[in-house]
Order: structure tokens, then sequence, then C-alpha cells
């Protein structure tokens, strides 16, 4: 999954001989799961049809201010809607017209206006001939288009449709997806960072086809994995067996079946990270001697004799170095006190404190009701929210703890 899914992207397409390719891009941020809208200027039309971008975004394509057509469906393009839509603006191709009147203020047509009404970040791709792009004026607008903040996107050296060569041509659209994908990375709060979270339940294997286990369907871990991996950090996501998904570039999927796998792995990566979330539901027991084969149904009683699995969080606590180091408590009485106890026992720096006893909270729920008790024993309490919800409520209380001790 890109870090562009889920984004609305408004692209601006002016009236360049590259507006060709604007149909490729369209198609690549489509793919890459984010929500595409177009903005034409009207002499854009000559080099790219509506039609072609409307099919491929799956969205109206706008051109003017004013649709005119049967009295009843006569409409107004609010280009200050446009702009309050959008995550992302990018326009390209950017002519240098268009980047003259960006830069002067201009506001002639529809893309312009929406332009200067854009709360979001603006990307702008420009294309022209060699002779344009080099001239003084154009060098002018582009670096007065960057000290307003806005991102440029370098054009590419090549043959250009004059038949000049050299810098100039609009940059190739895989080569835009991922000039904006990264720069959007770089500016993430956890950019760079490494994090491990552990998910879903283990399964202790009694004998060749039972095992002990619990109910955690992961949902949890996995919600904690695409938010991180959304705030720009590199996840390693070790899970028990779980039927959740997730497709993420920047997040590493290890699957594993018992709490020794889990141990291991977890080990293993546990000193090059940053930041250790273990939401996993690890069985505490396991079965002394696994049966090499089924055992069969003789008696009225079976009788197991359990051991203790290794506590994975409290190896980690001993051994954390510069790692922030997360743990969850599922508690059914004396939740607080529980939860502070195992906190320092375990050398964490948060726990996160789920109850049985909250309505919706929970294995096999959708959404899940915590409080975050810190090192230093501040407590934050949470309503009940979607899991994903309380993903970002997690991250966003490790994110005050990370900065303040910048």
């Amino acid at each position: 999954m890109s870090i562009l899914s889920g984004k609305k992207i408004l692209l601006g397409v002016t009236a360049g001989i590259a507006a060709y390719k604007t149909a490729h891009l369209v198609r690549l941020f489509v793919k890459s799961g984010a929500k595409v809208k177009v903005v034409m200027t009207p002499a854009a039309k000559d080099f790219v049809t509506p039609l072609t971008l409307s099919t491929l975004s799956k969205n109206p394509v706008y051109s003017t201010f004013f649709e005119k057509g049967d009295v009843e469906n006569e409409q107004w393009n609010s280009h200050v809607d446009l702009g309050l839509w959008a995550d992302y603006l990018l326009i390209a191709p950017a002519t240098a017209n268009t980047l003259s009147k960006m830069a002067n203020g201009v506001c002639d047509n529809l893309l312009l206006a929406t332009y200067l009404s854009a709360k979001c970040k603006v990307y702008f791709a420009p294309a022209m001939d060699l002779d344009m792009y080099q001239h003084p004026a154009t060098k002018q607008s582009i670096e007065k288009l960057q000290s307003f903040g806005n991102v440029f996107i370098p054009p590419a050296s090549g043959e250009l449709a004059s038949g000049l060569v050299g810098e100039g041509r609009m940059e190739e659209p895989e080569n835009i997806i991922s000039f904006i994908e990264n720069e959007i990375v770089q500016g993430l709060p956890l950019f760079n960072k490494k994090v491990l979270i552990t998910a879903g339940p283990t399964y202790e294997a009694i004998d060749p086809v039972r095992f002990i286990g619990n109910h955690s369907s992961g949902k949890m871990g996995f919600e904690l994995a695409k938010k991180a991996a959304n705030l720009g950090a590199n996840v390693y996501l070790i899970t028990g067996t779980s039927n959740e998904t997730v497709s993420h570039a920047l997040i590493q999927r290890i699957d594993v079946v018992n709490a020794e796998e889990m141990y291991q792995e977890v080990h293993k990566h546990f000193a090059d990270v940053d930041i250790a979330i273990l939401s996993a539901a690890v069985a505490d027991y396991k079965p002394k001697n696994m049966a090499v084969s089924k055992i069969k149904k003789s008696d009225d009683n079976l009788t197991l004799e359990l051991v203790k699995t290794k506590d994975i969080l409290a190896s980690l606590g001993k051994v954390k170095k510069q790692q922030f180091l997360v743990g969850f408590a599922l508690e059914t009485n004396n939740e607080r006190e529980n939860a502070i106890a195992k906190l320092k026992s375990k050398n964490l720096d948060l726990i996160v404190l789920n109850s049985l006893q909250d309505k919706g909270a929970g294995f096999k729920k959708e959404t899940n009701k915590v409080t975050i008790i810190d090192k230093f024993e501040k407590i934050s309490e949470f309503s009940l929210k979607s899991k994903a919800e309380v993903a970002e409520d997690i991250f966003n209380v490790i994110l005050t703890h990370i900065l303040c001790v910048k």
C-alpha cells in the first residue's frame, strides 16, 4: 500500500503537450489507492480530453466556474470547495504561462482560483521547451513559488517536442509519484524510525491437531502497524495466526505460531528498533510435552502438565536501551493497579490497559476502549473508538513522549 492510499489528490492540468501523460498519472494515483479529481485549464482540453481523465479518475473533470446545460442541471464549480477537498494539489504539466500566473497571483481560470484557495501542500511539475525553461522569468517564477512553500518537481532532460534536447520535459508519471511519496514520507514524524509491533494470538500445540490458544484476532496490532507506517516508520509486524491482512511498502510481516517463535523473532529485531509495541496475546503457559500423534479420546478426563512460556515483554524490559517500550494489559479486575504493577515490573515506558468489563472492548471486536498509563503514572483515558482510532491515540501519546525527550 502506498503512503498515498486514501489521500485526496487534486490534479491541475495545463495546456502543454505533456498533458498526454496525465492519463497515466491519474491511473497511477488511483492504483496507489488515492482519490483523484482533475481541474483543467480550458486550453488543456486541446491536448487531452476531459472524458479520458474523468473515466480514469471516476470523477467529473472541472474546467470552468459554470457548467452550462439544461436549466435544471446548471451548476457552479466552487474553487473554494475543490481547494479545501484536497490533501495535495499537483499541477502537471505546469506551463511557463501558468507558473508566471501562480507566482504573481493572476486568477483568470478555475485552476488558478483553486490554487489560490488551496490550504494543502502544492506540487508543480514544469513542462516547456528548453529556451522557455532557461529564461530568467521562468527561473524567477519557480524560485518565487518555492518561497511560498510549493514543492518543485524538476523536469527531466531529453528530446523535447520542438526537437531540441535538454531540460524542460515533464518528469515521467512513475517518477512524479515516487517523488511525492518520498517527499511526504520524509516529512512524517517517524521517518527513518523502526517500529516493532506484535499482534494476534499464539498457539501452543498439545498434539499435531490441537492447541492452547485465545480469541485474539490481531486487529489491534495490525491497526498499530498501519498507523506506524503512515507516520513514516519502517515496521516489523510479528504476528501470530490471524485473518487480518495488510499491504504497505513500509510494513514487513513476519508470521509465527507459538510463543517461542515470537520470542525469537522479537529478540532478533529488537536491538535495531526505536519503538516496540507488544500488543500480541501471548499464551502464558504451554504443554510441557507435545504428543507426537493425535491424543485419542479414551478416559473421561485428560490431564495436561503446563509450563510457563518465556515472558517476552519482561525480557525486553531487561535489555532495552534507547527503545521506547509499550505493553498491553487486558484485565478483568483491579485493572489500574495491575496495569501499573506490570508497567513497573517490566520496565515499560507506556502500558495500554483494556478491561473486559468495558462493553465493545476486547477480542474479536471492531472497537476498543483503552486507558494509557506512562512510567510517571500519568493516566490518559479514552472513550470507546474504532481500533484504527485507538491506534492513532496510542501513537499520539508515544510521539508526545518522544518529542518531550528530544
